[in-house]
C-alpha cells in the first residue's frame, strides 16, 4: 500500500485544469492516482467561491497547516529550543515538560507534545526533517494510522485477563509485579527477552537460543528463579505466541501470568519504555544470536543504572535493593 502524501502544487494545477474542463471527481482522481474522497475534500476546502484555483488552494492549505503550529513558526527562539531538545534525543513530551520547568511564568514558551509531532511531519522533505525524525525513538517517515482492524491471533488457552490482577498492580503500590516481552532480531530468527519490574523499573535481559515459545518459557522461568521470592507475585505479558504454556510456567515459578489486551501497549508501559531503550543499544536488524552474555549484562546494567525521575532520581537497581533490605 502506497503511503499517503499531501497534494503538491503540480497536482493542484492538474485538478484546476480538469475542473475547468468539467471533469467529475472520479475522472480527476484516476490520472492522479488519488482517492476520489481526497479530491473531493481538496476542492471543497480550498475553492474560492465556485472556482478552484491551484495557487489559491495551495496557499490556503499551507496557511491552514502553519496555523496548527502557531508558536513554532512565529517564534524562532522557541523553535531553536525544540530542535536542540530533539537533537539530544528527548521525546516531545520531555521537551514540553522541560519548557514548563525552565520558563514557569512565560506562557509563550508552552507547546504540547502533539504540536511537536505535527511540526516534524509537516516539515518539507529534506535533510532537516530527516535529521529530526531520526532523533525520535521510533523514527518513522510518516505517522502510522491508529486503526485497529481485526485480531487474527489464536486464543491462548486458559488465559488470565489483566483485569483479574490485584488492583494494587495498576497503582504500582506493591513491588514484585513484572512485565514480559520478546524483542525480535533480524528476520525474526533471533530474540532477546525482557522482564521489567513495575514499581522500581528494574529490567532483566534474558538471552534465548531460539525465538520459540518453549525456549522463551524455559528462559523466563530460569531467570525468574534468580529473583527473591517476595519480588515475584505476578507476570503480565502480551498475547503473543511466547507464553501459550503459561500454566506450566506458573507451576515452575509460582508466578501467575496475566495477559494484556491486543494492541494495548500502555497496559505494559514499563516494558514498552524499556524496549525502546533496549532498541537504542540493539537497533532493529540486530542478530541477538551474536550478542554475548557480557554484552547483554552490560546493557542490563546500563538500563538499571540510569537515574529516573519517577524514582526521585534514584537508579532502578538502587530502588530494588532498598526494597530487599
Amino acid at each position: 500500500m502506497k503511503a499517503y502524501r499531501r497534494l503538491c502544487l503540480v497536482e493542484r494545477e492538474a485538478i484546476g485544469v480538469l475542473c475547468h474542463c468539467g471533469a467529475g471527481i472520479r475522472a480527476i482522481a484516476g490520472p492522479l492516482y488519488r482517492s476520489p474522497s481526497t479530491i473531493s475534500r481538496e476542492i471543497n476546502r480550498n475553492k474560492r467561491g465556485f472556482y478552484y484555483l491551484a495557487v489559491t488552494a495551495d496557499n490556503k492549505a499551507r496557511r491552514r497547516c502553519y496555523r496548527r503550529l502557531g508558536k513554532l513558526v512565529q517564534d524562532p527562539g522557541l523553535r531553536r529550543l525544540v530542535i536542540n531538545g530533539l537533537r539530544k534525543q528527548w521525546s516531545p513530551a520531555q521537551i514540553s515538560a522541560k519548557l514548563k520547568i525552565d520558563y514557569p511564568g512565560d506562557e509563550r514558551m508552552r507547546v504540547c507534545a502533539e504540536t511537536l509531532y505535527t511540526y516534524l511531519y509537516v516539515l518539507p522533505r529534506g535533510s532537516l526533517r530527516q535529521s529530526l525524525l531520526r532523533c525520535l525513538r521510533q523514527h518513522r517517515p510518516a505517522r502510522r494510522p491508529r486503526s485497529r482492524g481485526n485480531d487474527r491471533r489464536g486464543r491462548i488457552p486458559e488465559m488470565i485477563s489483566i483485569e483479574e490482577r490485584p488492583a494494587q498492580v495498576a497503582e504500582r503500590a506493591v513491588p514484585g509485579h513484572w512485565e514480559g516481552d520478546l524483542i525480535l532480531g533480524a528476520r525474526h530468527q533471533s530474540a532477546l527477552g525482557a522482564l521489567g519490574e513495575r514499581a522500581t523499573r528494574t529490567v532483566l535481559l534474558v538471552r534465548l537460543k531460539r525465538p520459540d515459545a518453549e525456549t522463551a518459557r524455559k528462559a523466563f522461568a530460569r531467570k525468574s528463579r534468580t529473583t527473591p521470592k517476595q519480588m515475584k507475585p505476578t507476570l503480565t505479558h502480551d498475547q503473543g505466541k511466547e507464553m501459550p504454556a503459561h500454566r506450566l510456567f506458573t507451576k515452575e515459578t509460582r508466578m501467575p501470568v496475566c495477559f494484556a489486551p491486543p494492541r494495548s501497549p500502555w497496559e505494559r508501559g514499563a516494558n514498552e519504555n524499556a524496549n525502546g531503550l533496549i532498541r537504542r543499544r540493539f537497533p532493529k536488524g540486530a542478530d541477538f544470536n551474536q550478542v554475548s552474555a557480557y554484552q547483554a549484562r552490560k546493557a542490563q546494567d546500563r538500563l538499571n543504572g540510569r537515574p529516573r525521575n519517577v524514582l526521585n532520581w534514584k537508579a532502578p537497581f538502587e530502588a530494588f535493593n532498598e526494597l530487599l533490605q
